[in-house]
């Protein structure tokens, strides 16, 4: 039971790891480092760069926590500790 539930956190781990990884790409990096090279393109009329420093990186989160959700879900399953 140990080794599982160990394996069950590195797992959840390696999950949060990534999934902060992208979010911290998308708000910092896209919305604040590379926002000139984004705002040679647009969305809506929009510079790119712009778009996701106001909107792009909350639509991203509210992605990723769909993501976590379904990824647990399915972890919690696998080693059945769900509710």
């Amino acid at each position: 039971m140990e080794k599982s539930m160990q394996s069950y956190w590195k797992r959840n781990k390696t999950y949060m790891l990534i999934l902060l990884t992208i979010w911290a790409t998308v708000s910092y990096g896209f919305g604040i480092l590379f926002v000139e090279q984004l705002n040679a393109f647009s969305l809506g009329g929009f510079p790119l760069g712009f778009w996701f420093a106001q909107q792009g990186s909350i639509y991203v989160f509210v992605l990723i926590i769909l993501a976590y959700f379904m990824l647990m879900d399915r972890l919690d399953k696998k080693y059945d500790v769900h509710e």
